[in-house]
């Protein structure tokens, strides 16, 4: 049985390390910045979000258990106007992977955002991560554009 619950004060630097590394990583393959400026990068959004650590209202991060172990974290912000949220960040960790917990942990998010109203959940897809595609499209989510960039060559 999966669980979600919210990450606590102690469990946030952790989440911190992993997010900018993981983070960073991408925005640098993704966008071509050289690892410093990409970290750079991913700390900046994660201070934007989360200014004063885990007290705010406007974003939530989860942790994903599957009995008493954490397998994963999900970030996200509801939208009230439109009943949506997005999903930041969603990560099983890789030791917990092929065992069910990414299509479980979507399935108990999606009751919790039905029993307060939220009616649509949106994310981003990396172009090169091909298994959260994957995921995502055997759970039910459908692609609705496409994000692209051009470098700009002097």
């Amino acid at each position: 049985m999966i669980k979600l619950r919210p990450m606590s004060s102690s469990e946030y630097p952790a989440y911190c390390d992993y997010f900018i590394g993981d983070y960073s990583r991408e925005i640098a393959d993704n966008y071509g910045h050289s690892i410093d400026r990409a970290i750079e990068l991913a700390n900046q959004d994660l201070l934007r979000s989360f200014p004063n650590g885990l007290e705010t209202n406007d974003h939530e991060l989860l942790c994903i258990e599957s009995g008493s172990e954490l397998v994963g974290y999900l970030w996200h912000s509801i939208n009230g106007n439109d009943k949506s949220t997005f999903i930041y960040d969603f990560f099983i960790f890789p030791n917990c992977r092929n065992n069910g917990y990414g299509k479980l942990a979507i399935t108990a998010f999606e009751l919790q955002l039905k029993s307060i109203g939220i009616e649509q959940i949106k994310l981003r897809v990396a172009y090169h991560n091909q298994r959260a595609l994957k995921l995502y499209q055997e759970v039910g989510f459908t692609i609705s554009g496409y994000n692209m960039s051009k470098e700009i060559v002097s």
